[in-house]
């Protein structure tokens, strides 16, 4: 020590002065140890005391940071002591936020009801979409098929971004399906959205007091369904003719359900009808032909009137004085009235024997469907067939006119067997072929159950009146 003071001595005065303040610094470093030292031992010395399988309050400041609640800085006053999330808390957040985003995505949908006059173009202008987007989505094949035939009435919904981009068309093209079209990077994608349907059975029944139609309209069926059933029963009952005030019916039909809203009906699955105290059945069969409950063919060869007429204007009648002549000359058919340009039918299949004009018949169409029966339509506007041409029952071959010696607009209909003329509206018609055998169980089976749910339910419905 003795030396070093020694060689201080000897050094400048300047050299001196330095050396001291270097010693007082470094003597002051080593009474003071750093934060760092000093945070170190107070960490060991609480590891030191900690226990295992023991829970600690662990100060603030070595808790691990924390990640923020949302997207935005945690405002100014939030609190500095709140505890941490429980994870199911943290995932709820989590959630949170990804909706937040999802809404941020499609922040802005506007509904645009179509207008009178309306162009696809219109509505996309006034939703303040691009003249290119207007463009790529009219080339897309479901966009140019859909979006271009829209009606007055219908509606798009339309989606943007937060920074005003468009982000998704919405087009409803029926209650079952949606055109949906999504734009991304630019790119834009198209599919059809469509809703699952259930099938739902549903009873009704009416007695007729006025007509048939208003009956069926109180109970609740739609036209089709009521063109249906008298589709059905056409081949047994005339409704033009033969239905009378306290005639009843009762059905099961299917309706349609999407997501627990009603669509539409459906098709009759089973069909009663009481018409003069005499009783019809239909059974709607997987074939989608009609049988009756014993299995036999609703169809029949021949339909009963071979169109869809107003009211007869003159029947079959052997004695029958002839209008425009005033002599007795048998009326040898049945003369239906409806608007010029009515459809006409042919009653059953087979080829046409004869199709031309004279002054007498007018327009006329002759069809032979085997060596029994022979059918004639007289008086037509036009014809659809000609001579040696092949028919199916219920095919287009003319139309209702009053061409020839008539005094108005309606169809002559001659119904021929073996060579005699008969009354096409009181004949009994030839069944066509009933239930193949081998589906006779099968049928059996769903007929007992459909007659058998309607019998329940109108023994119901009288206990309710």
């Amino acid at each position: 020590m003795g030396k070093v003071i020694t060689l201080f001595k000897l050094l400048p005065k300047k050299h001196q002065i330095l050396l001291s303040i270097l010693s007082v610094i470094t003597t002051i470093t080593m009474l003071f140890p750093s934060e760092e030292a000093q945070a170190s031992r107070q960490t060991q010395g609480v590891a030191e005391q900690a226990q295992v399988n023991t829970r600690y309050d662990v100060p603030l400041a070595f808790r691990s940071p924390q990640r923020p609640e949302s997207l935005d800085e945690a405002p100014d006053n939030a609190p500095t002591n709140a505890l941490p999330l429980a994870s199911s808390e943290a995932l709820a957040i989590g959630k949170g936020a990804t909706e937040s985003l999802e809404s941020a995505h499609h922040r802005d949908v506007e509904h645009f009801n179509v207008k009178n006059g309306d162009t696809l173009a219109a509505v996309f202008d006034r939703a303040g979409l691009s003249s290119k987007d207007v463009y790529e989505i009219t080339q897309l094949p479901l966009a140019k098929q859909n979006l271009l035939k829209i009606m007055p009435g219908e509606e798009i919904v339309i989606s943007k971004d937060a920074n005003g981009d468009l982000t998704e068309v919405r087009y409803r093209i029926d209650a079952i399906s949606t055109l949906v079209i999504t734009k991304n990077q630019e790119q834009y994608f198209e599919k059809i959205s469509e809703k699952d349907v259930e099938i739902r059975t549903h009873f009704t029944s009416a007695k007729i007091k006025s007509n048939f139609w208003n009956a069926a309209v109180d109970a609740g069926m739609t036209a089709n369904q009521i063109m249906q059933l008298s589709t059905v029963f056409g081949w047994d009952i005339d409704f033009a003719l033969d239905l009378r005030e306290g005639d009843s019916f009762a059905i099961i039909y299917e309706q349609e359900y999407a997501e627990g809203e009603f669509l539409r009906n459906g098709n009759i699955l089973a069909a009663e009808f009481i018409n003069q105290d005499e009783r019809y059945t239909a059974i709607r069969y997987t074939d989608g032909n009609y049988y009756s409950e014993n299995g036999t063919s609703m169809r029949k060869a021949f339909l009963r009137s071979p169109v869809d007429f107003k009211y007869v204007s003159s029947n079959f009648n052997p004695k029958r004085l002839h209008p425009v002549t005033g002599q007795v000359k048998a009326h040898r058919g049945v003369d239906y009235v409806a608007a010029i340009g009515t459809p006409i039918k042919a009653a059953g299949s087979g080829r046409v024997i004869e199709a031309g004009y004279n002054q007498f018949n007018g327009n006329y169409v002759f069809i032979k469907h085997n060596d029994t029966y022979t059918t004639k339509y007289l008086h037509l506007t036009k014809r659809n067939v000609s001579k040696g041409a092949s028919v199916k029952q219920g095919q287009i071959i003319g139309t209702l006119g009053k061409t020839g010696r008539v005094t108005g607009a309606h169809l002559h209909y001659e119904f021929i067997v073996n060579g005699v003329h008969r009354n096409p509206r009181t004949i009994t018609l030839p069944k066509a072929e009933s239930i193949a055998r081998k589906e006779k169980n099968q049928f059996d089976a769903l007929s007992q159950q459909l007659m058998t749910t309607l019998s329940q339910n109108k023994q119901t419905q009288l206990a309710m009146q």
